[in-house]
């Protein structure tokens, strides 16, 4: 057997892989699969839309999930919150917020994917949403991803050598600056005309720093995918990560007989050491009150 290809991690790849191990390696997750019914939902969406001609301003059905689910956080605020914990000297703390900062993974316009902060979004409307996500791609086109991600990692890094972790912040350094696995970034005058962009055209280490909650748009990689999500990795200090899958007809009961029906299932995990099922009831509750009634949406535009 013969190794066809070797491809160094890069910087994004990087941040990607030791987050995601911190993740499995410190956090017990639970993981739980909501399937609520949309047909009536996906109708209102579709008039969300009615006499819009202009692409950019039409909100898509994730846009509208989002909000969804920031209402539901709204009554379930133990969700979005960050976990301080001392496993050594059992401490902890859940700093809840009042505010929500969605980290949302992104498909660039280059093709790669990368984390956005997408901040306050449990505050806006639909419209102001949808603004504010184009606006943050439309940056992304013309920023240097190797640059602003190294930002935040060095950030990062920094934070640790504060919290005293002094040798996690050397192996870090001596990983990304040397040998074969070192990260590329800009230098001389290339660096001085990519700092020259206004931060109202680039992204900066603001739009990419951590949110108080990850929620992820799997139904928008695979549109046809018969299936969900079964678990996935919450990024700490956030408890809770959540997945929109792809909107699928199934068998439903309705008034004791089955009928055929669309479902869109949510994948969620949460933090065990955090919350507990009860901590996300009101949650559930939220959003059954929401997709049974979904002209509510209507008065979120």
């Amino acid at each position: 057997m013969a190794i066809s290809k070797s491809t160094h991690f890069g910087i994004a790849r990087k941040i990607v892989s030791n987050m995601t191990a911190q993740s499995w390696e410190e956090i017990p997750h639970a993981g739980l699969v909501y399937e609520p019914e949309v047909t009536a939902f996906l109708a209102e969406c579709k008039k969300l839309n009615e006499g819009c001609t202009d692409k950019s301003k039409k909100i898509t059905i994730n846009t509208v999930m989002m909000k969804v689910i920031c209402e539901g956080l709204k009554v379930a605020p133990k969700m979005n919150a960050h976990l301080e914990f001392n496993r050594k000297l059992v401490r902890g703390c859940l700093h809840e917020f009042d505010h929500v900062d969605v980290s949302m993974p992104a498909l660039l316009p280059n093709g790669e994917m990368m984390t956005l902060n997408m901040h306050d979004m449990g505050n806006k409307t639909l419209t102001e949403m949808t603004a504010a996500i184009h606006d943050s791609l439309r940056r992304a086109s013309n920023t240097d991803l190797n640059e602003v991600m190294y930002e935040v990692s060095l950030d990062n890094t920094l934070q640790g050598l504060k919290q005293g972790k002094v040798l996690q912040a050397i192996r870090r350094l001596y990983g990304s600056k040397t040998g074969k696995h070192k990260v590329k970034t800009l230098s001389g005058q290339a660096k001085k005309d990519y700092y020259s962009i206004p931060t109202t055209e680039r992204l900066t280490k603001h739009d990419i720093e951590q949110g108080t909650i990850t929620i992820s748009n799997l139904g928008s990689i695979k549109r046809d995918f018969r299936g969900s999500c079964t678990l996935l990795e919450i990024i700490p200090p956030q408890v809770v990560a959540i997945a929109i899958n792809s909107s699928q007809q199934k068998p439903i009961v309705v008034d004791g007989e089955i009928k055929v029906g669309t479902v869109m299932p949510l994948s969620i995990c949460m933090d065990h050491r955090a919350l507990d099922y009860g901590d996300i009831v009101p949650f559930f509750n939220k959003l059954d009150e929401i997709f049974a009634h979904p002209e509510i949406i209507q008065t979120w535009k």
